[in-house]
């Protein structure tokens, strides 16, 4: 759904805004036309803009942290992101959501999107792994789980301590629904004796191999992962080292950082020519889509292989700009001098003339990108 001017953003009154943790509140939105809610998958993020002091806005995605069975309104979970020194600033929105909007008010918001979610189609043991708040969208994987699977769950959440841990009484009410859904918080530093802190329940420190091989019993998992970057890189490369096999192992990408480097970029980048730009490539099939990037004169395959041009672009070594991924942000708009390409996430607003954004697009015929 869209307005009049192509843009897919709506009002959206808060109805009540929950403390979490010391860090962490939740916001429920309903939208003003009742038509504005819609289904969504768990996993997926809402995307609100948010008014700045000069009387601009800027644009922001939280994850959906309720359960789809809940029609009507959306909860998001927000932490305050202070500043870590006097010179940096605290986070904008996050600082406002908690501080400035207060139950009444009214923001707009485009319905939920986003390609991280719960495939409720397999029958396999689960593993929802998260740090901080990373944990918002295990939140609505685990409620349908629970409600609406007999898959066996291991909830497992990583934070500083209890103070900050979201969401306990929640998870504990979901894990009590069956013997066979488990959950375990470690805390980094605990503020109880790090001794009372016994498995399965807690732990205390890092989240480490040894926890995990104790937690859990051998079996083909499917793993969703969420936290900050140094969190997921660690938990990635552990989780492989466990013999998890990677396809199976789905993470929540935020910033500019991939968790790794894959054997099939690597493979991929050292098999490909990469000529200069007084010595363009032309090893393109004839008949096949090809990438032209206008300014250096290189043509590239396009095999189909990519999930979009910013993904392909990438794996060949060229590294455009691009910050959320998602067909919200604007970051990776690039001109289009030629040819035609296919959105597989419609922008949020609709783009010029000419333009593309290559985070959420495929090409459907030969182009030239201003690259």
């Amino acid at each position: 759904m869209t307005g009049s001017n192509g843009s897919r953003l709506r009002p959206f009154r808060l109805v009540s805004k929950t403390r979490e943790s010391d860090t962490i509140t939740s916001f429920v939105f309903q939208p003003l036309d009742e038509s504005g809610w819609q289904d969504f998958e768990a996993g997926q993020f809402l995307t609100l803009q948010v008014p700045t002091q000069d009387g601009a806005s800027v644009v922001r995605t939280y994850t959906v942290s309720s359960s789809p069975r809940l029609t009507g309104t959306y909860r998001i979970s927000v932490k305050r992101e202070q500043a870590p020194s006097a010179d940096v600033p605290s986070g904008l929105c996050s600082n406002w959501l908690h501080d400035a909007l207060e139950p009444g008010m009214v923001v707009q918001a485009a319905p939920p999107r986003g390609g991280f979610v719960l495939d409720r189609t397999s029958a396999r043991p689960v593993l929802l792994i998260s740090g901080g708040v990373g944990i918002t969208p295990m939140m609505p994987m685990f409620d349908l789980l629970a409600r609406e699977s007999d898959r066996p769950v291991w909830f497992i959440h990583a934070c500083e301590n209890e103070a900050v841990e979201a969401f306990r009484s929640e998870v504990a009410a979901l894990a009590a629904l069956r013997p066979d859904l488990h959950r375990h918080t470690c805390y980094r530093v605990p503020k109880a004796d790090p001794a009372s802190l016994t498995l399965p329940r807690h732990s205390s420190g890092l989240l480490s191999r040894a926890t995990l091989q104790a937690l859990l019993p051998l079996d083909d998992y499917e793993v969703y992962l969420c936290g900050p970057p140094p969190f997921m890189q660690a938990l990635y490369a552990l989780l492989l080292s466990l013999g998890v096999r990677k396809e199976r192992i789905a993470y929540e990408f935020f910033g500019p950082a991939s968790l790794t480097l894959s054997e099939e970029t690597v493979e991929r980048a050292a098999a490909t020519t990469v000529a200069g730009a007084d010595q363009p490539a032309t090893g393109v099939p004839e008949g096949a889509i090809s990438v032209r990037l206008g300014r250096s004169g290189r043509d590239l395959e396009w095999t189909g292989s990519s999930p979009s041009l910013l993904s392909f672009l990438e794996e060949h070594g060229i590294e455009p700009a691009f910050s959320c991924r998602a067909a919200i942000c604007g970051t990776c708009e690039q001109g289009l001098i030629a040819g035609d390409v296919a959105y597989h996430e419609e922008p949020l607003d609709p783009l010029a003339e000419g333009r593309v954004l290559l985070c959420c697009s495929r090409p459907v015929s030969s182009i030239v990108l201003d690259l």
